[in-house]
């Protein structure tokens, strides 16, 4: 299963960048950052759902609406905290819910362009600005007089008979000012503050450095024979990028952010995949401006030295503390579930692999880039099923609506009606807007599908309004993605992981719209990141589904269904691969966790090094099966908020299979069941407990079984 980035943070972390891409209304930044009258950020939106105007919207609008915005909710912060009657519900919490709105609302727009569609400007504002946000995160959060006026409102919480949604923002508000260190001594909150800025900085830059570097990074061919294996029109777009690129004559294979690179499964020539993958793996490791290994082992430091001063022994112990999870000790046992079925499995899947090369004289051991060339044959042999046979099945638009929709539609009433009115900030976005199966108006639905060279790498959520009904505000969501365009205005065929790509993203999408909350803190995506992925992996699920399967997976051309034989052979081949797939994310998931768990007595880490320790130490030091992400352009941890946290993805596989068993003891596809989990998961938010709603919903407690069940692993 592929793990997807995604989302933004809550307000408490709001300041985790994207990197991103070429801003197509990119104009001359001003040097003049002072604000006018004419910027675009100043009011709300007069579009409908206050939809950002992209047409009006120019780089230099940026600085000094963010400062401006800084400056308001400050003042906005400072009024509250000053109040001079006695702290209340309405006069505190009401307050801070409804203050920073102009922040918030070019935050958001920031950081979708900045992880969408950059540019030199935006970077350099990025990096600008983001120790100044840190700054303005810690004069609020670390603001003595405000946090005594949460402290006093949530000491007295039991006698105020709030309902639960406002007793659930007191107790979240409490936790997030704690977890930032508003506990702390003035002393140790001037260490905090510089740390915090430092991080930011530092975090700012790794996401440049690595969009950089991917970008320098890409594999460029002299000879068009090296791309042998390639179909027609993967070569005709590397020679479009390359052209693009001022390649004349070449073929150029862009990097996407992971360490295997798609094109690995079909290249015959072995000295070119050897060349894509070290491409791949060493993209941040040329001693350049765009080596990331001595900013993110300061990074780690820095984690480290705040986790002390907040008291814990380490970074993963501090942060996991709002978690699902709790400790580094649950996740740690967690792992411990899966490590040694998944490495017993990718051996001998290994094993199988190098029988084939051995049948076909190869001649040689398996490396990483082996991998997926002969995986591939390998599943051909044993289930006949051929990956390019299976794509003209899967065209872009036609899987969105007739799939990603129709499984919505058929499961929660939703309908979708395609907006042109719209302003975008790139001509291949497409817009939606959601109807209720009342009809009435729920959001709109941005899509933003093919890569670009100024645009982050992997798929991700986004919000650029939020739902809120303190605000009247209902959701503008983005769905990110870095499909391979095709060339000369050919149909966009996808891979079947792209399918899934889609039914995930989407996933965390109706979490957003689904989203009935009071308060904009505790609306729809807003939870833990060890639960904000169970929407969107439970709805991978649906791309599978018989009926919904059969809606979409239509030959472009034919206009045909897929025939029953070539169904069947996907369904058979569900589970091949297993050990490989999830040996690569456990990796990841493992060397995030040991990063952040080194207490601050340990020296700056040589980062190599660190990396093959941390592997071999958990157990999943397999040369030829490397971590989904190396430790040096790992974007989740060091510069997208998954710190400590990229355990996430595979916690909550658990949670979203044991759910979807639910659905297959209660009758499956069905609106009677697609309302229930509406009803107690999708619209919930952050409002209560996400054990006890689990729990309401499935009946127990999360039991990891399901997920080794779909994942073809023994069941402990």
């Amino acid at each position: 299963m592929l793990m997807k980035p995604s989302l933004k943070l809550p307000l408490v972390a709001m300041l985790a960048i994207f990197a991103s891409c070429e801003n197509s209304n990119k104009k001359t930044a001003s040097t003049d950052t002072s604000i006018t009258a004419t910027n675009p950020f100043l009011k709300e939106s007069t579009l409908p759902y206050q939809v950002p105007d992209f047409d009006q919207i120019k780089d230099e609008d940026f600085k000094p609406a963010i400062e401006e915005g800084m400056k308001i909710h400050l003042e906005e912060i400072n009024k509250i905290a000053d109040n001079p009657e006695a702290p209340t519900f309405e006069n505190t919490l009401v307050a801070m819910e409804k203050s920073g709105q102009m922040l918030t609302r070019v935050n958001q727009v920031f950081d979708l362009l900045t992880g969408a569609n950059t540019n030199k400007d935006l970077q350099k504002i990025q990096e600008e600005l983001a120790p100044k946000q840190a700054a303005h995160k810690d004069a609020i959060y670390l603001n003595s007089k405000l946090f005594s006026r949460i402290k006093s409102i949530y000491e007295t919480r039991a006698e105020l008979k709030l309902d639960a949604e406002s007793s659930k923002l007191i107790e979240y508000y409490h936790q997030q000012f704690e977890l930032a260190g508003a506990k702390l001594s003035d002393e140790a909150k001037t260490d905090l503050k510089k740390l915090n800025e430092q991080e930011a900085s530092l975090n700012a830059k790794f996401a440049n450095q690595l969009l950089a570097a991917g970008k320098s990074g890409a594999l460029v061919v002299d000879k068009g024979a090296e791309l042998a294996g390639l179909s027609t029109a993967e070569i005709t777009a590397a020679a479009e990028a390359a052209k693009t690129n001022k390649l004349e004559g070449k073929w150029l294979v862009p990097l996407k952010n992971t360490t295997q690179q798609p094109a690995l499964q079909a290249l015959s020539d072995r000295n070119t995949r050897k060349k894509l993958f070290e491409a791949s793996w060493n993209r941040t490791e040329k001693g350049d401006s765009t080596d990331t290994r001595v900013t993110i082992v300061q990074i780690a430091k820095i984690r480290a030295e705040k986790a002390k001063l907040m008291g814990f022994q380490n970074y993963a112990a501090w942060k996991l503390q709002d978690q699902m999870a709790k400790t580094p000790a649950a996740v740690e046992a967690f792992f411990a579930k899966l490590v040694p079925s998944a490495t017993a499995r990718a051996k001998s899947e290994a094993v199988e692999i190098q029988a084939l090369i051995d049948q076909q004289k190869g001649g040689f051991k398996l490396e990483p880039y082996d991998w997926d060339y002969y995986a591939e044959q390998v599943r051909k042999a044993k289930y006949d099923l051929n990956e390019n046979e299976i794509k003209p099945y899967f065209e872009l638009n036609n899987v969105l609506k007739n799939g990603v929709f129709y499984a919505a539609t058929q499961l929660y009433g939703i309908t979708f009606k395609e907006r042109t009115d719209l302003p975008v900030y790139h001509k291949d976005i497409k817009v939606y807007e959601l109807f209720d199966k009342d009809g009435s108006t729920i959001g709109l639905f941005y899509c933003d599908f093919y890569k670009r060279d100024n645009k982050s790498g992997g798929a991700w959520m986004t919000n650029v309004v939020n739902q809120s009904k303190l605000l009247g505000t209902k959701p503008v969501i983005f769905n990110v993605c870095n499909f391979a365009k095709p060339a000369g205005g050919a149909p966009a065929l996808i891979s079947f992981d792209d399918v899934t790509t889609m039914f995930h993203e989407f996933g965390h999408a109706l979490h957003g719209f689904f989203a009935n909350q009071q308060y904009p803190s505790l609306s729809g995506t807003n939870v833990a990141r060890d639960f904000v992925e169970f929407p969107s992996q439970f709805n991978e699920h649906w791309a599978v589904n018989p009926q919904v399967f059969k809606n979409y997976a239509i030959h472009y051309s034919t206009g045909q269904p897929m025939p029953q034989v070539l169904v069947d052979k996907i369904k058979k081949a569900a589970n091949f691969n297993q050990g490989f797939a999830l040996t690569e994310v456990l990796a990841a998931a493992a060397l995030d966790m040991q990063w952040h768990k080194l207490p601050a007595t340990a020296p700056l880490q040589d980062a190599d090094k660190f990396e093959t320790s941390a592997l071999q130490k958990t157990g999943l030091g397999l040369s030829y099966v490397p971590p989904r992400y190396r430790s040096s352009y790992f974007l989740h941890i060091w510069g997208n908020g998954y710190a400590a946290g990229y355990y996430a993805y595979l916690w909550t596989e658990m949670l979203d299979h044991d759910a979807f068993s639910w659905f297959e003891e209660n009758g499956g596809l069905t609106r009677t069941n697609g309302q229930r989990f509406r009803d107690m998961i999708l619209s919930r938010g952050n409002t209560e407990d996400y054990g006890k709603m689990f729990r309401d919903f499935r009946g127990h407690d999360p039991n990891i079984k399901a997920m080794q069940k779909y994942r073809g692993l023994p069941q402990n």
